[in-house]
């Protein structure tokens, strides 16, 4: 279950950058589905680059293999060579952790027990066109000198999905942020990241009436 809200979550956020934002969101049951469908075939997408990356990767680390395996003991730069392998393969490694859930997304998406996938990203969209100016409002209070519109829209957006996890989906709050800080270390930059942090720390104390 834990997986299907992440990818929820992860699908959302896709489906939100489709939509124009124009502080009026306004759209309906049939829309949100071909977003949604959009949204995964951008996912699926970029699973098939994240593996031609990895396929690239592997190809360098192999032929670094190769020159370290030839130069060893003439000269000093086998130990270089091995700390860059040690970092490639761990990006690897990391990568590829990510596919292995990420390759099995189409297979949920159209399995007929997860529908509630598809349901609670229509809710999650449906609960931020709905609520849109209080949403941004209340995570604007949050900001302290910083104005939420000035944001780039991938941060904006992983804050109101983290703020209907909070308050309309009764999520605990910290897997409310960490899933969000998740989705920024996916998704933002460094910057992001930690903006995105500081603001949900101060976002936990604004609650709906």
């Amino acid at each position: 279950m834990n997986n299907n809200k992440s990818l929820s979550r992860e699908l959302s956020l896709i489906s939100l950058g489709l939509i124009k934002d124009k502080g009026d969101f306004k759209l309906n049951k049939v829309q949100i589905e071909e977003i949604f469908e959009s949204a995964l075939d951008s996912l699926i997408n970029h699973c098939r680059d994240e593996l031609d990356n990895c396929e690239s990767e592997l190809e360098n680390a192999s032929q670094k293999i190769l020159e370290s395996e030839l130069h060893e003991g003439i000269d000093s730069s086998f130990s270089n060579v091995r700390d860059e392998l040690k970092k490639s393969l761990k990006k690897i490694e990391t990568v590829m952790n990510t596919l292995s859930v990420t390759l099995d997304f189409p297979k949920l998406i159209v399995s007929s027990d997860q529908i509630d996938i598809r349901d609670d990203v229509n809710q999650r969209i449906s609960n931020i066109i709905n609520n849109l100016t209080i949403i941004d409002s209340d995570i604007d209070k949050a900001m302290e000198g910083w104005r939420f519109k000035r944001l780039p829209r991938i941060d904006r957006d992983i804050l109101r999905l983290a703020y209907v996890d909070i308050n309309f989906l009764s999520t605990p709050i910290a897997v409310a942020c960490d899933e969000a800080v998740n989705l920024a270390n996916k998704y933002s930059d460094m910057q992001g990241r930690k903006f995105i942090n500081g603001v949900l720390r101060r976002l936990q104390t604004v609650k709906l009436p």
